[in-house]
């Protein structure tokens, strides 16, 4: 065989090789956003499938368990029963009432199993509402986003 048959051969094996494992693993790594109401509504293809869900944690839920944590996510009316099994430890604003992102996957009985939480205390990080000046009557400048 000649070399350049060898040469075009190996690049062929290359080239096939880093596009299968470029299309695995975008679709392994693909997950979908759902409402805690839409959850119900998924037909099995779409339980199967990695899922983020939001809203916020509801007051009293939090149950640290052997292995994992119990808590209840609610949205509107809506409420989602969530056991996190995750190995990084919860955010420090994991708490109640805080806005919390969970990603896993949905399971038949209606619950939830999050191998990931994201979470953030909205009142932490939010502006003061019309620009209202604070009590102490210090105003602050907002950041120059250019620095």
């Amino acid at each position: 065989m000649k070399a350049k048959t060898k040469f075009g051969i190996g690049i062929a094996i290359i080239v096939v090789t880093l596009s299968s494992l470029a299309f695995i693993g975008a679709k392994e790594s693909k997950t979908y956003y759902h409402t805690v109401a839409e959850l119900p509504t998924l037909t099995s293809a779409e339980m199967r499938e990695r899922i983020r869900v939001g809203g916020d944690v509801a007051p009293g839920s939090i149950q640290h368990r052997a292995g994992r944590v119990d808590f209840t996510l609610k949205e509107a009316d809506k409420t989602l029963q969530v056991s996190y099994v995750g190995s990084d430890p919860l955010p420090d604003t994991f708490k109640d009432g805080a806005q919390a992102l969970v990603e896993g996957h949905a399971m038949p009985d209606g619950r939830f199993v999050a191998e990931q939480v994201q979470s953030k205390c909205a009142s932490k990080y939010e502006a003061a509402p019309g620009g209202v000046i604070p009590a102490d009557g210090a105003q602050t400048a907002p950041a120059d986003p250019r620095s």
